[in-house]
């Protein structure tokens, strides 16, 4: 089993941290997934820096705290990870859906510790229509389990992140779509500082280039890429994914 466990932020959280020649690139999974959700880039991504990975609280093998969960709150859990692993340089951070937008909320909260921020297929908050949806799905997780709330499937949804999501807690899963079904992050992206360049997958299905869009006008400074990969890219074309972090970092001077 991959990780180790640390008090953090007043809560045990699993991590894995690999160490490389860089300081730390920090990995922060979407909503359903865990630090597995990462294994596919590791090896290309170790060779060029250090990386840490964790469990989000409630999440795989991290401590269940009952209770709503807010971007800030996970923000605190990163910088407190970071603390307690004595990680004192800035970090480059990178965030895939729900994870980046914790990303960029680390990033604006604590600007001094980041060096530069990638977001994949940012999910940073969701339309009417969507959170009616949302609160439905929340629902069903509570009543039927994962299993069945998630029945529906999705031709989009890789088999391996499927899997990892039936082993979520129902309440830790329900607790983080709650926050992004009343997440506003109008607040805090135009506080980010830092480098930063936000990825369109021009095969997600739950994302539009128009929304990616708009989260990257609110930053100042971001740019905006496109590459032709799904919402769960970092399974789905994990090559392509380095590719783009590791020149992004390379081009900001991340050391």
């Amino acid at each position: 089993m991959t990780g180790r466990w640390i008090e953090a932020n007043g809560l045990q959280l699993r991590y894995d941290f690999t160490k490389g020649r860089r300081a730390p690139i920090v990995l922060i999974h979407e909503m359903g997934g865990t630090l597995e959700s990462w294994d596919d880039v590791m090896l290309p991504l170790s060779e060029f820096a250090s990386v840490l990975r964790y469990d989000q609280r409630g999440v795989g093998l991290s401590e269940k705290v009952p209770g709503p969960l807010t971007v800030d709150q996970l923000a605190g859990d990163l910088a407190g990870l970071l603390d307690a692993l004595s990680i004192k340089e800035p970090v480059a951070v990178v965030g895939n859906a729900v994870g980046a937008s914790v990303a960029a909320a680390f990033s604006a909260l604590y600007p001094d510790r980041v060096a530069a921020l990638v977001m994949l297929a940012p999910a940073t908050g969701l339309s009417a229509e969507r959170r009616e949806v949302a609160l439905r799905r929340i629902e069903a997780i509570e009543r039927y389990g994962v299993r069945a709330a998630f029945a529906d499937g999705g031709s989009d949804v890789p088999p391996r992140f499927a899997t990892l999501r039936l082993a979520s807690d129902p309440i830790g899963l329900c607790a983080m779509w709650r926050m992004l079904a009343g997440l506003d992050m109008t607040r805090l992206l135009p506080r980010i500082a830092c480098p930063a360049l936000v990825a369109h997958a021009t095969r997600d299905t739950s994302r539009t280039e128009q929304d990616i869009a708009r989260v990257v006008g609110m930053i100042p400074g971001a740019r905006m890429i496109s590459i032709n990969t799904t919402h769960y890219m970092a399974m789905e074309t994990p090559r392509l994914v380095c590719r783009t972090v590791t020149s992004f970092f390379e081009e900001c001077g991340f050391q």
